[in-house]
């Protein structure tokens, strides 16, 4: 039978290099914030919902302006609400077409807010990435190009390691000291078991 597994972690803290590894070891991974900026681009739906919630500039030459969804997320949690209802249906049922096209007994999905979306709850077992905070800035910090100040105010928007892992099933520490491969290969093993 089939088991269904959320994979998450906070903002630079390696949940992407963990799927990334689960894929080359031959399992399929679904990547959730990949298909919500598809969805987002494409589904008349999403487009309309997105254009009566922020306004017809929520799309330049029909493409997403992220900067300005961005915006009126972080500073609305009723806006931010409102967008997730619009998309995470969505990528919630394209994720279970994915794992209904797999013949692998086991089925990852790559998602950054699966508990406090309340997610998590739908699949067979929970995977948490976790880093130590500084190294997750410096990651953040290198990899977007952007200020201390941006990585923390982004930090702000997502739950921290500490109310994540009571509900987690598995935790993977990417700190750069315990070798990653093996943690990943020691989880796929106890999933399989």
């Amino acid at each position: 039978m089939m088991k269904t597994i959320g994979i998450t972690g906070g903002i630079g803290a390696g949940k992407s290099i963990v799927s990334k590894i689960i894929q080359s070891l031959g399992f399929p991974v679904f990547y959730s914030d990949i298909e919500a900026k598809k969805i987002t681009n494409s589904h008349p739906d999403v487009k309309s919902g997105l254009k009566t919630l922020i306004g017809e500039e929520v799309f330049v030459n029909d493409e997403l302006n992220r900067a300005l969804l961005a915006q009126h997320i972080f500073s609305n949690p009723e806006t931010k609400s409102a967008v997730n209802a619009l998309i995470h249906p969505l990528v919630r049922k394209a994720f279970d077409d994915f794992a209904k096209q797999s013949n692998q007994p086991l089925v990852f999905n790559e998602a950054a807010i699966l508990f406090e979306t309340g997610s998590y709850t739908s699949f067979d077992a929970t995977v948490l990435v976790t880093a130590p905070v500084e190294l997750r800035i410096e990651r953040v910090m290198k990899r977007d190009g952007v200020t201390r100040q941006q990585v923390l105010d982004r930090m702000k928007n997502q739950w921290s390691d500490e109310q994540k892992a009571p509900l987690a099933d598995f935790l993977i520490s990417n700190d750069e000291v315990r070798p990653l491969l093996m943690q990943v290969e020691n989880l796929l093993q106890e999933l399989l078991s």
